[in-house]
């Protein structure tokens, strides 16, 4: 493992994956700058991703020359590597499983949440229609500023489909946001983080989530305001954690983790995991869109190919654990009602 300079990336504050990989890099004392901006005003003299999305890390490659590099995940092991000491990925094999799925389902499940409660509602894309105008320049004109916010609500309000947000499905998300901030109180309370007493990926994934639904957008920051305080104040916490000082014994034990983190898994079993195989065959039989049952009620939404590679991901993990671990986790996830997870689709 070497060291190397400092790091750059494109990014944005309304951006959960940024503030994500900022807080990130901040608490693993990587050097980095950010450049705060978006592909519609690309940084000058560096590369365009394929796909443009935010943030967007900038790494040599072997000849030297820098490539645009998206998608926090992979980029996060990317830097387990390349940077030395406060690692994120919990080393007992167990608990790393665990943290896979939780980040996962922070990456692509309480970002429906997110984009839900940011444009649902018409209080909170009113809120938001102008601060994303004036993250991105704060030197607009009144006038112009009300003419793009105008655009981009209208824009985004029309999009909510794409990540399942409609009137029918608003309860489902509405209540696996409520019962998410009862299970992380709790959960937090135990020793400080999700998986011990020292941030892990999925910790920052979560957070990145909530920079967003706890702060910015104003019916689901209320929510959490009122419900929990402590999940509030640790939004603030996690966004600079270089003064903490993380030793190996921080981890929850297998066993801990197990106790720990059933209401958690008892949630994603309850509606992730469903999501997860409704999309993936909707993929597999090459469905433009999908409808399932998600607690109980109808859930539908486009097809997305990306989410059915995160539970290939997952699945993929899981087989390459030594027996043992594979024996515990599916255990644990039967008991959380999330086995489904592991479950041979195909053969349905």
């Amino acid at each position: 493992m070497t060291q190397a300079t400092e790091i750059q990336f494109l990014g944005a504050p309304p951006s959960p994956y940024t503030r994500k990989m900022l807080g990130l890099v901040r608490y693993r004392k990587i050097p980095y700058r950010v450049i705060w901006g978006g592909h519609q005003n690309p940084p000058e003299g560096l590369p365009v991703p394929k796909v443009k999305l935010l943030p967007t890390f900038y790494f040599p490659d072997e000849a030297g020359n820098l490539e645009a590099v998206v998608d926090s995940t992979p980029i996060i092991r990317r830097l387990e590597k390349q940077f030395a000491g406060r690692s994120v990925i919990p080393s007992d094999p167990e608990v790393a499983f665990y943290n896979d799925l939780i980040e996962d389902f922070a990456d692509e499940w309480i970002t429906k949440q997110m984009f839900h409660y940011r444009w649902y509602f018409e209080a909170d894309r009113n809120n938001a229609g102008p601060l994303l105008i004036y993250w991105s320049n704060n030197t607009v004109s009144d006038e112009d500023a009300e003419k793009l916010a105008t655009y981009i609500i209208d824009r985004q309000f029309g999009r909510l489909y794409v990540v399942g947000s409609n009137d029918v499905t608003a309860g489902i998300i509405e209540d696996s946001y409520t019962r998410l901030i009862a299970i992380l109180d709790k959960l937090l309370s135990k020793k400080g983080f999700v998986l011990g007493a020292r941030p892990s990926s999925a910790d920052f994934a979560i957070y990145g989530q909530f920079t967003q639904l706890g702060i910015i957008e104003p019916t689901s920051a209320a929510i959490l305001s009122r419900l929990s305080p402590r999940l509030r104040a640790w939004i603030d916490i996690m966004e600079d954690l270089s003064g903490l000082s993380p030793e190996e014994g921080d981890w929850f034990t297998a066993t801990e983790a197990r106790a720990h983190l059933k209401p958690l898994l008892e949630e994603i079993g309850r509606v992730y995991v469903p999501f997860l195989r409704a999309n993936a065959k909707a993929v597999m039989t090459q469905k433009d869109s999908f409808e399932t049952l998600i607690d109980g009620r109808i859930w539908t939404q486009p097809t997305f190919p990306y989410q059915a590679k995160c539970l290939a991901a997952l699945r993929q993990t899981y087989q390459g654990l030594p027996l043992q671990n594979q024996a515990d986790i599916r255990a644990t996830l039967q008991a959380a009602g999330c086995d489904g997870l592991l479950a041979d689709d195909s053969a349905e």
